[in-house]
Parts: structure tokens; C-alpha cells; sequence
């Protein structure tokens, strides 16, 4: 005997002399263990910020959130406010000044601004020296405000942006309180994180990377929860003026939050709907309250304890994951209806066993592919780790944990359980399954080319889809059209402007510029001769972009991004630099009078139109882009290269110069990501699964025969999303390898079971009929119970869950139809030709 089959014996030994002849004591073991994981399910996470939408160490991330501390948070919240008599009437905007107090005085709402706030320079009856330094004086609040404020209408800078076109709708922004050592805390991580990833941290800095991600972790659960008690209060003021107005929510918290609840929502809803499923199919198919009761225990315990686990390492559930409870139960109750369906065949074959015998052969003959089947959905699960997209990864550590916790519980909680109960009678075995897969055995029998040439042209068109594949997709496509996030974002795209953010900067050439000619004092200083100008010649001077030379360059870039096909409003200084050359033409070609004006501006003018836009020391220039989310013809990736390619091609700025940053880009990363991860992925799972499969089968024929099926399943409904135009995204990126791990299980138990029966008369067409009535029963039954669990993520409202969870359904389909026919049919043939 061979060391490797000694320590299985021994194995199996301990295994029966611990928890099949100490039955009780396992289960108050496993009771004990599942307890204490419970008292940490409260701790339990969800977490929708669009943190959970990025790449893993993806330089980006750490230039965004840096270009965020220097111009300002874009996580704001977009109310839009429709009235019905009438955006510029005294009443309507004496309830948008009610609603802004209301917003304003709600606990950690930071700054709330609407068009009454903003100074309004259009029709203003004053010069350019003349400009009043009081905030007041420049809005439009004030007596006659009606008639001020539609002169916003007339404003390049505020007409599709905080106006619409038609001049119905108005936009506010809600800023909330940001927490500047919680950023500062994750720029530092970010840091780290690229420092890991390109040369190794020492051991200090890993100690401060963990102790950075215990504490961001912490406060960011913290901030979540004082968000969505913020966004709540400010739902409720909404509410409030909901009677003579269309207002509706939007914004990248907004968006944050409701996904969350959605979250909430999915695992509430999956949980009952899949535990109502389980309940079902076990009554129907076994008919007897053990094999509904047991199944149900052993579900639900590990459920409870991956809730724990998860609450106590504060590791949060996101959109990706939401599903995982339903995965696991789905997943778990395959692996229980293999053994009742083993049991009952045993009992059914050996009726005078008794209970403890057919107990432990149930358990011998179906630990090995059960373990083996647990291992590859562990590996397709697995391979999610080297996507690069953090809530992918996390899903594949979850569902790796949570098949663990379930191979460990169908093997010790269930066999213990059933200890308990009395033996009984052998059950009748319903003869329709068994009907279905025999005739199934018998169809290929007797035509196995055709089951060649069809799996061939199956393949065939499933490549052929699979080229097809597209990774771009709208983020407003996510969700339903009843959502508010869907109704929200379809507004602002169409009234305010686009909805998400894009910010190009351009950075000052490293050489200095050529030296400006000194200013010679202007013999016309009407209205300028009581100003002077700090340092030598003021901004002009200093700042590589504010001066005459610039602007007209400032422009070209302003008038190339706005005629890009997309893009909703864009935002620059040449905004507000146009609007003062009507004030004073001269500020556009002069920079004596730049310097002037610059100095002059008021407080509120320059925090409003010049900060968001120039750095400090006026070497960077920013572009503020709203792009628009509901184009149908939205091409993120091919913008994003057409930008980055005129500016530093076209216009000769370099890439050194030329950066691209805001949740577009990330956004676009993380898609682009998906595509080289969908590669990575399949080829983790194929070769993992191949070496497993030369372990358990000890057979290189095998092997590669297990693996067509599932290519072929694989290939379906890859090359279905191809055909159909359905875009790979967060959740069907998933697909392919969550595919293969759980259609593998088909193949292990099916060639497993094929392995013993050829050796009883060598007739292979014969074992395929005996395997299809034995094991094909249980292959049929733990499919049927994958599909319609999967089928019940259709009552999400996340559509990628939706799609998810019906395409996951049909690949589990093909690959049950693959592994019964195809599979078979090259078992045979191949068997054939070695034994000539």
C-alpha cells in the first residue's frame, strides 16, 4: 500500500471513529463552532462607495484622490428641481430658498448651493473695477430676484449646469461633510499598495499598510453609516416640497446608498426565495421530511457562520458579492443532494444494511468527488483573485471561505444528524428522472455522430459569438428605469449637463516659458489708477496659463472637448474669462489688465470660477467634463484615447503633461480590466482544474475528455452574450469560470461513477446506461436545484444581477446537457479505441 493510500485510510479512520461514532458530540462541536460565527453576523457590512469599483493598485486611484484634495470632492449629491408654475416666479423660488435652508440645516450636510448663491455677472451694471466685494451684491437674490435670476439663461457658465436650456429646472448641489483624515489615510494606502506592487514594502511599512486598512476599514463603515442617515434626512426635506415640483436625487452618494439598500434588498430576497426553493425541490423530488429537514440545517448553518466570519474580519458585503448567500446555498445543496440520492441508492440496493453502515459507505463513496467537486468550484471561485478589481477579488475569497465552511458541514453536521434519526425503510425510487436520463442514454447510443456534429457546430457558433464580445457598457444601464438612480441620472444628462465626472489637466512644461517682455504701464488707466499690482506684474506673470498668450490655446482645448460627441458641459477658466471680456474686452488680450482684474476679483467670484479650475501656483489647468451617461452610442474607452491622443499628439503637449482622472477613467479601467481578467480567469480554472483532474482520475484521457464539456458549455454562453450584444460587466464577467468550477462537478461525479462500472463488463455503452440511471439522477437533481436558485436572482434590481443569475441558469443547463451527452459519447468512443 502506497503512503498517499495509507493516509487516506488513516484519514477516514479518524474521520469514523470521530464523527460517525460520536455523533453527538460532533453536532455539539458544530452547534458551538456555528454559534460563536453567529454572535458576528450583527457586525455584518455592505458597502456600495465607489471605492468598491476600481482596480486594484491602479495608479489612477491614487492621482484621483489627489487631484480630489486639490480641487474639490466630486461625491456631492444632484437635486433637481422642476416646479410646476415655473422655475423664475417669486414662489417657486421663495420654496427653493426654503429647501436650501432645510438642506443646509441637516446634520453633516457641509455646504448646499443653488442658483440664489452663485454670482451672476450677465447684465450686471458695473465695470470692471467696479465689481461689488459683498456675496450678496453679486447674486441674484435679491428684491427683484425673479427677473435676476433668468438672466442666468443668458450664462455660458451656468445654463446646463445649474439651469436647464428651457429654463424649468434648476440644479442643486448638496456638498456633505468630507473627512480629511480619513482621505489622507487612504492616499497613504494607496501609496503603500503601489510601493507593494512595483518593489516590496519592508517590514515597517507593512505593519502600517495592515494597521492603515484595520483603520479605513473602521471609519469608513462609520461614514457609510453617517451618510445614509445625511442622504436620508435629506430625502426627507425633499419629501416636503414633492407637492408643486418634480424633484429628484441624484449623485455619486446618492447612488452609493441606494445601492446598498439594494444589497440589503437582494440578500433579504435571495435568501427566502432560495431557501423557499430548496424547501420545494427537496419535498418534491424526495418526498420524505428528513431528506428537507437535514439539507435545510446544513444550509442555513453555513450561511449563519459565513455571515459571522464576514461581520468579525469587517470584511463588507458589495454589489459584486451580493449574491453569495443564494451561491452558497445553492452550492451547499448540491453537495447534499449527492449524498441522500447515494443513501437511498444504497438502501435501495441493500435494504438489510443497517442505518450506521449505509450512513458511512454514503459517506466513503462520495467523500472523494465531493471533496474534488468543492475544490474546483473553490478554483473557479479562486481564480477571481487575479482580475485586479477589488469587489471581484473579494467575491472569489468569499465564496472560496464559504465552500469550505459548506464541505465541512455536509460531511460532519449532516452525517451526525442523520445518526440521530432512525433508519426506516428503503424509499421507492421514482422512476421519471430515471426514465429522462435513460432515454437520454439510449438517444446517444444510437446516434452518437449526430451528438458529435451537433456539439461541433455548438462550439463552433460559440466561438464565433464569443469575438463578438463587447466590455462597454452604461453604468445608468444597472439599474431599472423605476429606480431613482435610473430616473435621477437620465434627468441631469438630459437638463443639467451629464452626469459623470471627467477632469483633463495639463500640467505646465517643465522648462520655464519664455520670458515675457516687461510690462510697460499702459497710457490709458481709466478707472485703474488707484490699484496696484503685487510682486512685479501680478498673475500674468506668475502663472504659466493665466496670460494673454495662453488663453487663446485655453480656448482651443475648451471648443475640442465640447465637440466631442458625449460630453455634456464643459467647465474651464476661458468660462469665466469670456464672461469678463464683455465686462472689459482687455482681460482677453492684455495682461496688464489680467493681473488687474485677477487681483480685484471678490472671494466668492475667484472660490467659485478660478479655484475649481487653476492650481495655486497657476502651472495646472483643469477641465471640468460632464459626460453624458444615457448616450446610447457611449464609447468610455475610445473618448478617453481620443483626448489623450489629440492633446498630446495634436496639440503637442506630451504625456507627461496630459492627465486624465475622475470616476470615468476609473470606471473605464475597471471594464477595461475585465476583459484581461475574463483571459486570466479561464486560463487559472483550465489549468488548475487539469491538474486536479489527473490527480483524481490518474488518467490523461479522462482529463482532457472532462474538460470538453465544459469548454463547450463555456463557449455557449459566451458566444450568446457575443451574439445577443450583452456586455461583459462586474457580475457576467463571473460567468465563464463560475461556469466551468460548478459544471466540472458534473464530469467528476459522472466519470467517477463511469470509472467503477467499466470495470464490470467492459461494455462501455452499457456503463453509460447504468451511470445515466444512477448517478444521472443525482446530476439531474443538484442541476435543477442550481438553475432555479439562479433563477431567482431575476428579482433583483441590479440588472447585471439579473443577467447574472439567468445566464449563469442556461450555462448550468448546457453544461448538465454536455456532460450527458457529449461527455458520454467521447467516454465510449475513446474507450473503444484503446481497448482495439
Amino acid at each position: 500500500m502506497t503512503f498517499t493510500r495509507r493516509l487516506a485510510s488513516a484519514l477516514i479512520s479518524a474521520y469514523e471513529a470521530i464523527v460517525l461514532q460520536r455523533p453527538i458530540w460532533t453536532l455539539a462541536g458544530v452547534v458551538l463552532v456555528v454559534a460563536v460565527l453567529g454572535s458576528f453576523a450583527p457586525r455584518f457590512q455592505l458597502d456600495a462607495s465607489s471605492e468598491t469599483l476600481v482596480m486594484e493598485n491602479d495608479e489612477a486611484v491614487r492621482y484621483y484622490r489627489t487631484i480630489r484634495a486639490r480641487y474639490g470632492s466630486d461625491d456631492f449629491l444632484v437635486v433637481t428641481y422642476t416646479p410646476r408654475e415655473g422655475l423664475f416666479t417669486a414662489s417657486a423660488l421663495a420654496r427653493l430658498e426654503a429647501m436650501r435652508d432645510a438642506l443646509a440645516d441637516i446634520e453633516h450636510v457641509a455646504e448646499v448651493t443653488t442658483l440664489l448663491d452663485v454670482p451672476v455677472l450677465e447684465g450686471l451694471d458695473a465695470g470692471l473695477t467696479e465689481l461689488p466685494t459683498e456675496p450678496e451684491a453679486l447674486t441674484c437674490d435679491g428684491p427683484d430676484r425673479a427677473e435676476d435670476c433668468r438672466r442666468l439663461l443668458d450664462s455660458d457658465l451656468y445654463r446646463n449646469l445649474l439651469v436647464s436650456p428651457d429654463g424649468r429646472t434648476s440644479g442643486i448641489r448638496v456638498m456633505l461633510e468630507q473627512d480629511e483624515a480619513y482621505r489622507a489615510m487612504q492616499r497613504e494606502r494607496d501609496q503603500l499598495r503601489i510601493k507593494s506592487h512595483d518593489e516590496g514594502l519592508t517590514g515597517p511599512e507593512q505593519a502600517r499598510l495592515a494597521e492603515l486598512d484595520e483603520k479605513i476599514s473602521a471609519r469608513g463603515a462609520e461614514l457609510r453609516e453617517l451618510e445614509a442617515v445625511a442622504i436620508a434626512a435629506v430625502r426627507e426635506v425633499l419629501d416636503r416640497f414633492r407637492d408643486q415640483a418634480e424633484i429628484h436625487l441624484g449623485g455619486v452618494p446618492m447612488i452609493a446608498v441606494d445601492s446598498i439598500a439594494f444589497v440589503r434588498a437582494d440578500l433579504l430576497t435571495f435568501g427566502a426565495a432560495v431557501g423557499a426553493f430548496i424547501v420545494f425541490i427537496l419535498f418534491v423530488v424526495f418526498r420524505q421530511p428528513r431528506w428537507v429537514i437535514l439539507p435545510v440545517i446544513t444550509c442555513a448553518a453555513t450561511v449563519v457562520s459565513m455571515l459571522g466570519l464576514l461581520g468579525l474580519l469587517g470584511w463588507p458585503v458589495t454589489v459584486v458579492s451580493s449574491n453569495f448567500v443564494s451561491l452558497l446555498l445553492i452550492l451547499n445543496l448540491a453537495l447534499c443532494v449527492h449524498l441522500v440520492v447515494r443513501y437511498r441508492e444504497l438502501h435501495d440496493l441493500h435494504p438489510d444494511l443497517d442505518h450506521y453502515t449505509l450512513v458511512r459507505d454514503t459517506v466513503r463513496s462520495k467523500f472523494e468527488p465531493c471533496l474534488y467537486t468543492a475544490l474546483t468550484t473553490m478554483v473557479a471561485f479562486g481564480s477571481l483573485l487575479v482580475s485586479g478589481i477589488r469587489p471581484v477579488i473579494d467575491f472569489g475569497w468569499m465564496m472560496v471561505i464559504g465552500l469550505a465552511v459548506a464541505f465541512v458541514l455536509s460531511f460532519t453536521l449532516f452525517p451526525a444528524s442523520l445518526l440521530l434519526l432512525k433508519g426506516g425503510g428503503p424509499a421507492q425510487l421514482r422512476s421519471l428522472t430515471g426514465v429522462l436520463t435513460g432515454g437520454i442514454a439510449r438517444g446517444i447510443t444510437a446516434r452518437p455522430g449526430w451528438t458529435l456534429l451537433i456539439a461541433g457546430l455548438l462550439a463552433v457558433a460559440g466561438i464565433a459569438g464569443t469575438a463578438q464580445l463587447s466590455i462597454e457598457n452604461r453604468f445608468i444601464d444597472y439599474f431599472k428605469d423605476s429606480t431613482e438612480i435610473s430616473q435621477g441620472m437620465r434627468l441631469i444628462d438630459e437638463q443639467l449637463g451629464g452626469t459623470t465626472p471627467l477632469d483633463v489637466l495639463i500640467d505646465a512644461p517643465a522648462e520655464p516659458p519664455e520670458e515675457e517682455e516687461e510690462f510697460e504701464e499702459p497710457d490709458f488707466l481709466a478707472g485703474f489708477e488707484a490699484l496696484e499690482i503685487e510682486g512685479d506684474s501680478g498673475i500674468a506673470s506668475t502663472s504659466y496659463w493665466l496670460n494673454s498668450a495662453r488663453l487663446p490655446e485655453i480656448r482651443r482645448i475648451h471648443e475640442y472637448l465640447e465637440s466631442l460627441e458625449g460630453t455634456g458641459k464643459v467647465m474651464s477658466i476661458i468660462t469665466a474669462m469670456d464672461m469678463f471680456g464683455e465686462l472689459e474686452p482687455r482681460v482677453l488680450t492684455e495682461d496688464f489688465f489680467i493681473s488687474v482684474f485677477y487681483q480685484r476679483l471678490p472671494e466668492l467670484v475667484k472660490e467659485t470660477l478660478f479655484d475649481p479650475y487653476l492650481s495655486e501656483d497657476g502651472d495646472q489647468l483643469r477641465f471640468s467634463i460632464r459626460v453624458y451617461e444615457s448616450a446610447p452610442d457611449l464609447r468610455r474607452n475610445q473618448m478617453l484615447q481620443e483626448i489623450e491622443q489629440h492633446l498630446e499628439q495634436g496639440m503637442g503637449y506630451g504625456a507627461e503633461h496630459v492627465h486624465l482622472t475622475g470616476m470615468m477613467v476609473l470606471y473605464n479601467n475597471m471594464l477595461q480590466g475585465l476583459f484581461r481578467s475574463q483571459i486570466l480567469t479561464l486560463g487559472v480554472v483550465f489549468g488548475a482544474i487539469m491538474v486536479m483532474f489527473l490527480v483524481l482520475f490518474r488518467s490523461v484521457r479522462y482529463s482532457v475528455l472532462g474538460i470538453l464539456p465544459n469548454l463547450l458549455s463555456a463557449a455557449l454562453v459566451l458566444g450568446l452574450m457575443g451574439w445577443a450584444r450583452i456586455p461583459l460587466d462586474l457580475m457576467t464577467v463571473t460567468i465563464a469560470a463560475i461556469t466551468i468550477g460548478i459544471g466540472v462537478d458534473n464530469t467528476i461525479h459522472y466519470v467517477h461513477r463511469y470509472q467503477e462500472e467499466i470495470q464490470v463488463d467492459r461494455d462501455p455503452w452499457a456503463a453509460i446506461m447504468r451511470c445515466h440511471t444512477s448517478i444521472g439522477r443525482a446530476l439531474y437533481y443538484t442541476m435543477i436545484t442550481i438553475v432555479l436558485g439562479f433563477s431567482v436572482l431575476a428579482l433583483s434590481a441590479f440588472i447585471p444581477t439579473i443577467m447574472f443569475g439567468l445566464l449563469t441558469g442556461l450555462a448550468m443547463t448546457a453544461a448538465l446537457v454536455a456532460n450527458l451527452t457529449l461527455l458520454p459519447v467521447l467516454l465510449a468512443k475513446t474507450e473503444r479505441g484503446v481497448a482495439a
